[in-house]
């Protein structure tokens, strides 16, 4: 999965986590989308909370999609009940606008069973925000991701950070891509801090979807990941200016290159030969980048 550089197209720059006053954020759908457009962004994912009490919403951002911005389909998806007995937050990009409300005895993993039957890209939302369990994960089957950091966790509570519950589904042998995200609700400076650069040939609804299930994006909160190959033994890195570049695994098995500016580096396999590694980034400011892991059986 390390393969993101290798796809065919360019990057977009996106953002898959996000609300607006149809749930719990400050700024109307059409807002959220123009200060994501201004930011720069190419596309956004408006996902609200899908609850009764908000009247489940699925934003139709789409009369707010234009030649340079796309918006894609989605919303937060709610259930009982993780192993700590509180609701679960699940991630659903690529939603159809007829999908159906939770039925009353519906759990947390059938819903986003469902969701994936009906084309939806599946990550499990803020891990550490609200400290799931290594059986939430074997239980939550369908996901595609797991968000790796969340800005609004982070600037909130400082549980941003999902690395630890992610390795350790990487290393059970679940095959699940990294996501950074806002989550963004605008009642504080909660947007711009996290997001995915994607690779595809087109900025479109349906190229953007298939290159999230393919696996052929990177998260970042500012590095680049220019380049990302494998020669033989050894991963090959180009990226932006940068303090570390890393490649961990399971336990403390890693391989590193430390310095100031770096922008790239050889990093050799044989530590993690017959399972998976990832690559991880820092920048001058602290600022990271993750790729999606590359298997090794």
């Amino acid at each position: 999965m390390l393969n993101a550089t290798a796809a065919p197209g360019r990057y977009w720059k996106g953002n898959l986590h996000g609300h607006s006053t149809l749930s719990d954020g400050a700024l109307s759908p059409q807002e959220v989308c123009a200060r994501y457009r201004a930011a720069g962004y190419d596309f956004i994912a408006l996902t609200d909370h899908f609850r009764g009490n908000y009247g489940y919403p699925l934003a139709d951002t789409r009369p707010f999609r234009d030649a340079d911005f796309i918006t894609l389909l989605g919303a937060e998806l709610h259930a009982p009940a993780t192993a700590r007995g509180v609701e679960w937050h699940i991630l659903a990009v690529g939603l159809p606008l007829d999908f159906a409300t939770p039925a009353p005895d519906e759990t947390g993993p059938a819903l986003a069973a469902r969701a994936a039957a009906a084309g939806a890209f599946i990550a499990i939302a803020h891990p550490h925000w609200y400290q799931l369990t290594p059986e939430d994960g074997a239980a939550l089957a369908a996901a595609h991701a797991v968000e790796v950091y969340n800005h609004t966790s982070h600037v909130h509570c400082d549980r941003g950070d999902g690395l630890m519950f992610y390795d350790a589904l990487l290393s059970e042998g679940r095959r699940l891509s990294a996501l950074a995200v806002d989550d963004s609700h605008w009642k504080a400076d909660d947007a711009f801090g996290g997001w995915v650069m994607v690779k595809a040939e087109a900025n479109t609804p349906e190229a953007l979807l298939a290159a999230l299930h393919d696996g052929a994006f990177y998260a970042t909160q500012g590095p680049e990941l220019q380049e990302v190959r494998r020669e033989g033994d050894e991963i090959v890195v180009t990226c932006s200016p940068a303090n570390t570049i890393a490649l961990v695994g399971p336990v403390s098995e890693n391989v590193r290159a430390l310095g100031t500016g770096l922008t790239g580096a050889r990093l050799p396999l044989s530590r993690f030969a017959g399972t998976w590694c990832r690559l991880a980034v820092t920048d001058a400011q602290g600022r990271r980048a993750w790729s999606n892991p590359l298997w090794l059986d």
